[in-house]
């Protein structure tokens, strides 16, 4: 899905006191101890903290934001730009996000689960007297929760009935018991885009790929459930459609839709006569996000361009583009429009500055920093620019990096280098804060190559589709173009390169490993996929599908032979270089025995693997505690095997 799959780190507060011992929650084999020098020296670059905004409250301008104090992330209230963040949430387990009842914003909803396993639950939070009340089972897969505009109820998807179906709910918070199935739909891909202005209908999103999706209304007044039907074409092949929401009247839709193009475009699309009109025909790059005014008169929109966001507004009446100030070069997420119709807020991260909660006054064409998070004392003013590089591929494609170089003065030389590969597959390599990895470039003199190979969001619809099913190992084929140029490069040192990756760019680690054994100095793969077999078969029930479509269906003889093939597991005893797998237990989408049975095959094999799983979290650290030890770790391996 659009939005990658290792969603946004909030960086990272207080360094846990040095000690010798390894925590309980951390298997940890063949890492050396971490000494106290180590942990210093590395300290202010773990205590970056960045802001994530949530949600405005109804009545007043004051915000519920995501940032972390302590050990992980939890749910703040910001009454003024600059203000005070008060923290509401308290829990060992991070907080997904929450929102405001719309109409009185006199509590919130918020999501959470345990352990990293991603099963999340749905809570109301009283503002009055803190009160937190469970929505959900406590059992099932809670998500996506959206406000009916009444602000009495709200609608969520929930794996509630077999496990694997994303069935739709509706829930009264105020009233727990009147939580009930509404209707039962088929497929895990399911999730609830918006509510028409009379709140009779509700909009539906069917994903089926990043390819593929169609859009649905239900009629929530239908007593048996048939009110549900298909809008958009059922013969006009592949279509991917994005981010739909209803206009005022509630007789057309906003939405992106690369229909007749390659790109995410913004349209209108009128529900009657099926008409879609672009509305940003002439932009030849995606546009991500949108949000509409609750007069329904201005839309904002964020297109993605080579990887840095452009905040749009557009007159939703007349389609005409509004004027609207130059902002930071960085990365916008999570538009929101104030009830006021003025204010918008939003989210930015910069390669010299953590992520943080800024808003746009329309009126007065005004931008407002709300936060400004720490960055462990360091002058985020220094950090490393990146450099976007084009090159071609084996074949001939076009493929790019963003290049973040040491200062040359401080490590003058030719310097070593880390691919860093990023999962999804279809996410994107882009110009964000990068948090604890200046520590590679600031202290150890080490360049970040980040590449955007075939099969990445945000260079069009044909390009993501070029590492589908059969072409997978085409993707690995260009990280060996990216070695090539860095071995060109007179700047770096050809015969010093690592890889690494999570998720999909755990597996591509692993392959690349494989692959390119005798131009790697060494590889860290966090929660990668080792065997594209086992990881179908063991995956949750409600994604298998999903990623079926993507990777290729291994109920198929021809395509089963062909996973097994690629698989890094098969090919193990190419791997000659020491590999570092990071692992959580609790992991939903790349189960723990991916790495198991990677680090197992390894050793067998003669090989040399570090290996560090944590039983509290899941696909990724997001324990601040645990993130350092895994990073000091990393920085160990490292120094041991790339530097030396």
């Amino acid at each position: 899905m659009r939005a990658s799959l290792l969603t946004l780190a909030l960086a990272l507060a207080l360094i846990a006191p040095a000690t010798a011992q390894v925590p309980e929650n951390l298997v940890v084999e063949g890492v050396p101890a971490i000494t106290p020098e180590l942990r210093k020296d590395v300290g202010r670059y773990l205590e970056f903290r960045a802001a994530a905004f949530n949600s405005w409250h109804p009545q007043r301008r004051e915000m519920i934001l995501s940032t972390r104090f302590a050990d992980s992330t939890q749910l703040h209230l910001v009454k003024t730009p600059g203000g005070a963040r008060r923290q509401l949430t308290f829990f060992s387990d991070p907080v997904a996000g929450g929102s405001f009842e719309p109409k009185t914003g006199d509590y919130l909803v918020f999501s959470q689960d345990t352990g990293g396993g991603e099963f999340y639950q749905l809570y109301r939070y009283d503002l009055a007297d803190g009160k937190v009340t469970l929505l959900t089972d406590g059992k099932s897969r809670n998500s996506g929760p959206t406000w009916a505009n009444g602000g009495d109820r709200f609608a969520y998807t929930s794996t509630r009935r077999n496990g694997k179906d994303t069935d739709l709910y509706l829930i009264d918070p105020s009233n727990p018991a009147s939580n009930k199935l509404h209707v039962m739909l088929n497929g895990g891909g399911w999730r609830v885009s918006d509510w028409s202005p009379d709140d009779k209908q509700i909009l539906l999103t069917e994903y089926i790929s990043i390819n593929e999706s169609h859009l649905w209304i239900e009629d929530v007044e239908s007593l048996k459930h048939q009110g549900k039907r298909r809008i958009t074409p059922t013969d006009a092949g592949k279509i991917s459609w994005s981010g739909a929401k209803f206009a005022k009247d509630g007789r057309s839709l906003f939405l992106t839709s690369d229909q007749g193009s390659e790109f995410q475009r913004l349209c209108r699309y009128d529900l009657a006569s099926h008409q879609l009109t672009p509305l940003t025909p002439n932009l030849l790059w995606d546009v991500e996000s949108l949000d509409l005014s609750s007069d329904g008169k201005t839309l904002a929109f964020v297109s993605n361009e080579d990887g840095v966001s452009v905040l749009h507004l557009l007159d939703a009446k007349s389609g005409r583009e509004l004027r609207t100030p130059k902002l930071p070069l960085g990365v916008i997420t999570g538009l929101e429009w104030h009830e006021n119709n003025r204010d918008l807020g939003f989210t930015l991260s910069s390669a010299r500055s953590p992520a943080d909660v800024y808003s746009l006054d329309v009126r007065k064409g005004n931008v407002t920093r709300w936060t400004e998070s720490e960055t462990g004392g360091l002058n985020a003013d220094t950090f490393v620019q990146p450099e976007l590089i084009k090159l071609k591929s084996f074949d001939g494609l076009g493929i790019s990096a963003f290049v973040y170089r040491p200062d040359a003065t401080k490590f003058p030389g030719k310097r070593p280098a880390i691919i860093s590969i990023h999962g999804g597959p279809e996410s994107q390599s882009r110009p964000i804060f990068q948090a604890r990895n200046n520590y590679y470039l600031n202290e150890l003199g080490v360049a970040l190559v980040v590449p955007n190979v075939r099969g990445s969001d945000g260079y069009g619809k044909t390009f993501l589709t070029l590492d589908n099913g059969f072409k997978r190992e085409d993707s690995v084929k260009d990280i060996g173009a990216v070695i090539s140029w860095i071995q060109q490069d007179a700047a770096l040192e050809g015969a010093r390169i690592a890889v690494m990756g999570g998720s999909y760019g755990g597996y591509m680690t692993l392959a690349s490993m494989v692959h390119f054994n005798d131009r790697l100095r060494c590889g860290v793969d966090v929660v990668g996929i080792s065997s594209f077999i086992t990881f179908l078969k063991n995956t949750q029930d409600y994604r298998r599908d999903l990623r079926r479509v993507e990777y290729g269906d291994e109920r198929d003889p021809a395509m089963a032979a062909h996973l097994e093939k690629i698989s890094p597991l098969t090919s193990v005893r190419k791997i000659g270089k020491p590999l570092f797998v990071v692992q959580g237990k609790n992991d939903p989408r790349v189960p723990v025995t991916e790495a198991e049975q990677m680090v197992k095959a390894i050793r067998e094999n003669g090989g040399q693997a570090w290996y560090l799983m944590a039983k509290d979290e899941g696909h990724g650290f997001a324990k601040k505690k645990n993130a350092d030890f895994q990073f000091i770790s990393t920085i160990l391996f490292y120094q041991e095997h790339l530097l030396k």
